[in-house]
């Protein structure tokens, strides 16, 4: 058997030849990409080609008719999202003949940008954008859930996750980002801060929770993909 030798190759460069290797980004979100990276103090907080072509293949795989995105930021990975949704007309519930998407977005300075970004995509009857509290929207929609993306501050994925789970789907999914959290999460426990603590005990949680199986996916700062037990 021949070993292969040669050196690893830098992460930036596997990323850069990965985005290469991806389908482009759509204009709208090309766009968007370029306008938060001049314009955010955190630019790193969109989720970006890669992931954002992830999350849109998951849609067109799973095909949700109802999804949840729980930290919308600049209105990136909404807008993947809605663009991998089709219809699903094989539901018997009243009022899910269409596909609809909620996000919530704690800052509303983002709100003006967001919905012009979702104009622009031709998503703005498709996607309704909450702005407030999260954990004071969820309870307010009565929503039987087939996704939910959760991207917001780290202290409360566990509480979102709570949360939101009833109203998941039997065979639906769960989708948290930034669970590697720049790879802290494996770093020494009592050195962590409380978002890093947050990330790691939620984390453990899912990996416990017998109602679920998932996948701690290493995209990006990771992804935790989680199936709701049938």
């Amino acid at each position: 058997m021949m070993i292969n030798k040669m050196k690893p190759q830098p992460m930036e460069e596997l990323i850069e030849y990965s985005e290469n290797h991806t389908t482009p980004e759509p204009e709208a979100l090309a766009k968007l990409n370029r306008e938060t990276h001049l314009t955010q103090v955190y630019p790193q907080m969109l989720s970006g080609h890669l992931q954002g072509t992830f999350l849109r293949m998951v849609c067109l795989m799973i095909k949700p008719q109802r999804v949840l995105e729980i930290g919308t930021f600049t209105g990136y990975s909404a807008i993947a999202m809605a663009l991998g949704m089709t219809p699903r007309p094989d539901f018997s519930q009243k009022g899910r003949g269409e596909k609809v998407m909620h996000t919530i977005e704690v800052n509303q300075e983002f709100e003006e940008g967001i919905r012009r970004y979702f104009k622009e995509a031709g998503l703005e009857d498709q996607i309704v954008l909450h702005i407030g509290e999260a954990l004071e929207i969820i309870p307010t929609l009565d929503e039987v859930w087939d996704l939910v993306f959760i991207d917001a501050d780290k202290p409360n994925y566990l509480n979102y996750y709570n949360m939101i789970f009833s109203h998941v789907r039997p065979g639906g999914f769960i989708i948290a980002d930034n669970v590697l959290w720049d790879g802290k999460v494996a770093g020494d426990p009592a050195t962590m801060d409380k978002d890093t603590r947050a990330i790691v005990e939620f984390n453990e949680f899912v990996q416990q929770d017998e109602r679920v199986e998932n996948l701690l996916l290493p995209i990006r700062d990771g992804l935790m993909l989680i199936r709701k037990i049938d």
